[in-house]
């Protein structure tokens, strides 16, 4: 399948879609990948187009350079204090990472170097984080006399419980890769030539199953996590599997031992 490719500019969060992996990749090295507001915007119409395009099956988020990103430009933000401007969101940054929370497909994020700040808050979203080996993390809200927004403190606290969510924010330190895999930031680290194929083979795996399995099942798991199941609505979800081309494929190729080729229908 021939790459699409979507980008204003060079430095703003490039979109591919190929063999139904929809690579997002932030593209500002010399800035370690910091997200400035007009970049805010371009990852909500990225994940908005990957949501509804029948190509991607799943998703990986990474970056350019020696680091995945600096977070958000806190420059842009003491600026347009100063300055009084009206129009910048300060909820912005975070409905940006709570709609890559609630794509429907999953996502992956490719730590390629260091991730700081509102950064860490961004891989969390993903469903699978997988980190190069030298990398670190921090979380400064503390340091910056910053509360952090409700979603991402939960998040953080569902993800690496309450002691891990209380050592990143109250003491702002840095906490090296082995420590990230023990309190469940990262699922692995690999060496850097080699994270590429690592999340590709990660990628081709969840791709390769049926997708409207794969989307009830992730929404399901997100609203048990949150509490927020309806179990009619899942109810729903399940017979709509039940009643798919896919389902009855799945079970074709079971017989047959041989690979389904899933449609998404």
């Amino acid at each position: 399948m021939q790459d699409t490719v979507t980008a204003p500019a060079s430095t703003t969060p490039v979109l591919t879609i190929a063999d139904g992996k929809a690579l997002v990749r932030l593209s500002r090295p010399a800035e370690h990948n910091r997200l400035e507001p007009n970049d805010l915007t371009r990852l909500v119409e990225i994940f908005d187009a990957v949501a509804t395009d029948p190509d991607a099956r799943v998703l990986i988020l990474t970056g350019t350079g020696k680091s995945f990103s600096s977070g958000f430009h806190i420059g842009a933000l003491k600026e347009t204090k100063e300055s009084g401007e009206t129009d910048y969101d300060p909820n912005a940054f975070e409905n940006m990472v709570n709609r890559l929370e609630d794509l429907p497909l999953p996502t992956i994020a490719a730590l390629n170097g260091g991730v700081y700040g509102g950064a860490t808050d961004l891989a969390l979203a993903c469903d699978f984080r997988i980190g190069v080996e030298g990398m670190r993390m921090f979380m400064p809200a503390a340091r910056l006399g910053i509360v952090y927004y409700e979603s991402g403190l939960r998040r953080y606290v569902s993800r690496l419980g309450l002691n891990n969510a209380k050592r990143l924010f109250l003491t702002a330190a840095p906490v090296e890769a082995d420590e990230m895999v023990r309190m469940g930031y990262l699922d692995s680290i690999v060496p850097a030539d080699q994270l590429e194929t690592t999340v590709d083979e990660l990628a081709s795996q969840i791709a390769a199953n049926a997708p409207l399995a794969v989307v009830a099942t992730k929404t399901a798991l997100n609203d048990v996590a949150r509490g927020t199941l309806n179990p009619d609505e899942h109810a729903r979800a399940r017979a709509r599997c039940a009643a798919s081309e896919d389902h009855q494929e799945g079970l074709r190729a079971w017989a047959e031992k041989r690979k389904p080729q899933f449609k998404g229908r």
